[in-house]
Order: C-alpha cells, then structure tokens, then sequence
C-alpha cells in the first residue's frame, strides 16, 4: 500500500519521467543532439518559446528529466532547456574543455602525442579507462583516435566506465 502511494506521488511530481525511470532510461544520462538545428524550449512541449537554437549536430547534451516525449537537457556551458525525444541519441560524444588538450597515443601523460585539439571539439567517446577516455575524432580526415585525461572532456561522468 505504501509503495502504490510513493509511485502515486512520484508520477503525480514527476509526471512520466518516474515511469520512464522503471523502463530503463537512467537519470541523469548523456546523450547526442541528433540534428544540425535544434530548438531548445523553456518547457516541454512545442507552445513552450524558444530560448535557444543550437545549430551543431553531435553536440553533447545531459539528460536530466523527462515528461512524457519531452527531454529535459544541460549542456557543457551549464545551459538546460527541453528539446523533443527525437532530436536527442542514446550515443555518445564529448566536447574538449577549456584549452588545448593534447591527444595521446595511449592512456597516460608521458605517452607520444597524436595530436592537439582546440577547446569545442566534438569527439567521439569510444571507452574510459580510470581517468583516461579513449576518443575519435569527427568530421576530420583521417579521423584521429587517442586518449584524453576525462577532466579534459565533457559528456562523461568522474567514475563513469565505459567500455
């Protein structure tokens, strides 16, 4: 009885976002914007204004709730607003932080380097090892893969393993 009643208020405050929880969409997650324009709106749902367009597909956004097809998400800049389902992928990328970061051939400081990479870059993230996290760039040719401390990237978690 005191379980149907916690769920009763969990939807009753978090709309469906309780439900999708049990369904297996973790919160907070990360996530990829899908296309090249995305609306960001102050509310779930299309009569909610526009506060910002982001124009730069692949960018790597927070989940941090959900009502009904609606999503709400942080950017790396701190910026949150709600964009539809549909516009946002279960991949996963990373964007460069702060400074120049130097790639490296493997996980840790003293390994060659690959390459330098301008704060803003969108990067793939392939897997994370400790503090490392192995990345491939996009939209360069030849793509280039290598490692990066994680507190140089955002889009992942401090203890998050991927693999």
């Amino acid at each position: 009885m005191k379980i149907a009643a916690l769920a009763l208020v969990m939807l009753t405050l978090f709309g469906g976002s309780a439900l999708a929880a049990e369904k297996g969409d973790v919160l907070p997650r990360f996530g990829v914007l899908r296309a090249d324009v995305v609306n960001l709106r102050t509310g779930p749902g299309q009569r909610y204004p526009v506060a910002w367009v982001y124009r730069r597909k692949g960018l790597p956004v927070e989940i941090i709730a959900q009502y009904e097809e609606w999503r709400q998400v942080r950017d790396s800049q701190g910026t949150t607003g709600w964009v539809n389902q549909q516009l946002v992928t279960a991949a996963r990328n990373v964007v460069v932080k702060d400074t120049q970061r130097t790639l490296r051939a493997d996980p840790n400081s003293s390994a060659a380097p690959v390459a330098r990479l301008d704060p803003g870059v969108i990067a793939h993230l392939m897997e994370c090892r400790g503090t490392w996290c192995r990345i491939e760039t996009q939209n360069t040719t030849p793509i280039i893969r290598g490692w990066l401390n994680r507190v140089e990237i955002w889009g992942v978690y401090p203890d998050e393993v991927i693999r």
